[in-house]
C-alpha cells in the first residue's frame, strides 16, 4: 500500500478517475439512460419509508450534481442522521414521512473536501465508512488494488484517501464515522477469525485516532449471501457493540426494518433527476 506522495497529484474529478471511455461503453450509457426516463415514469412512492442513498466520491465536476441531488430529495423528504435512523429502526417506531439518511464508502479524499462542506452548508447530516489501513493512503495510477476494488482509471493522478486529521475533523464537525473493515477485502473469502479481526482492528482503530464511539458497520461489496456472511457478521458486530449494519441492497426500509440488514440505494452525483426519482421511488 502507498503513502501521500508528490509524485502524482491527486485526482481532482470524475473525468480523471474514470479514464478514457469507449464509443461502446457511451451507447450502452446512453441506452440505460433512456431505459431508466421511460422507467421513471412509472416508478412507485415510497411514503413512509427511510432511504440511505450512497455515494463513493464526490469529486469536483460532481459538486454541482450533488448539490443538485440533495435539492431535489428535500423536494420529496427530509434527511436524517445515522443514529437517528437506527434508532427509529430499532424501537420499531412508526416513520410518518420520507426520510433520507446519506452515507459515503471507502472514505476517499473527495468525500472530506468535496462533499462535507457542501453538507455543512446545507446543514445535512451524514455518515462515512472509512477503511483504516488505507486512512492516509494515496494510490498511484496503475496500483492493482486500486483498480480492482476501486474501479480506479486515472492515467497520470493518484486515488487519495482521507488522512486522520481529515476523519477527526468529519467527526468533530458532527459527522459520523462507521467502519468499512480494516482492508476493504470480501468478508465471504475469510473464515470466521479473519472476518472478526477486520471488523475490530477497524474499530478500534477508528475510535483510537477519532475518539469517539464507532458503532455502525458497513461490510465491503455489501451484498448479503454473496460478499458476505449476515448471520455470522451480524452475531459478531452485535458483540462488538456496534448498532447497525448496512447493505449494498436497494430499496425502503419501512417500521420494523432491521437495524441489521439496512438497504441503500448507491447513487453517482452526475445522474440526471430521471435516474434519482427512479432508484429512490420519488414521484
Amino acid at each position: 500500500m502507498s503513502t501521500p506522495s508528490s509524485i502524482h497529484p491527486p485526482t481532482r474529478t470524475l473525468t480523471e478517475f474514470i479514464g478514457p471511455v469507449s464509443r461502446s461503453a457511451r451507447m450502452r450509457s446512453i441506452a440505460r439512460d433512456i431505459a431508466l426516463r421511460l422507467l421513471s415514469v412509472r416508478s412507485q412512492s415510497d411514503q413512509n419509508s427511510i432511504r440511505f442513498p450512497f455515494y463513493h466520491h464526490i469529486f469536483e465536476d460532481e459538486q454541482k450534481g450533488f448539490t443538485r441531488q440533495l435539492k431535489e430529495m428535500l423536494n420529496f423528504g427530509d434527511f436524517i442522521g445515522l443514529d437517528n435512523a437506527v434508532a427509529i429502526l430499532e424501537e420499531d417506531l412508526p416513520i410518518d414521512g420520507r426520510y433520507f439518511c446519506i452515507t459515503f464508502d471507502d472514505g476517499l479524499a473527495s468525500c472530506a473536501w468535496s462533499a462535507a462542506p457542501i453538507l455543512s452548508e446545507m446543514q445535512i447530516p451524514a455518515a462515512f465508512y472509512v477503511i483504516s489501513n488505507f486512512v492516509d493512503c494515496s494510490l498511484p495510477p496503475g496500483d492493482p488494488i486500486a483498480r480492482t476494488v476501486f474501479g480506479f482509471k486515472g492515467r497520470k493522478t493518484a486515488l487519495d484517501f482521507m488522512s486522520w486529521k481529515q476523519v477527526r475533523e468529519l467527526a468533530e464537525s458532527g459527522f459520523t464515522i462507521g467502519s468499512h473493515t480494516a482492508d476493504h477485502i470480501c468478508l465471504a473469502d475469510l473464515d470466521d477469525e479473519a472476518a472478526g479481526n477486520q471488523i475490530s482492528k477497524s474499530k478500534t482503530d477508528i475510535e483510537k485516532n477519532t475518539d469517539q464511539q464507532c458503532i455502525h458497520f458497513c461490510p465491503p461489496y455489501g451484498i448479503p449471501g454473496k460478499h458476505f456472511d449476515l448471520k455470522r457478521e451480524t452475531a459478531t458486530v452485535k458483540d462488538l457493540g456496534f448498532a447497525s449494519l448496512v447493505c449494498g441492497v436497494r430499496g425502503p426500509n419501512k417500521t420494523g426494518a432491521n437495524p441489521f440488514s439496512i438497504k441503500r440505494d448507491h447513487l453517482l452525483a452526475n445522474w440526471g433527476q430521471h435516474q434519482l426519482r427512479y432508484f429512490l421511488g420519488l414521484d
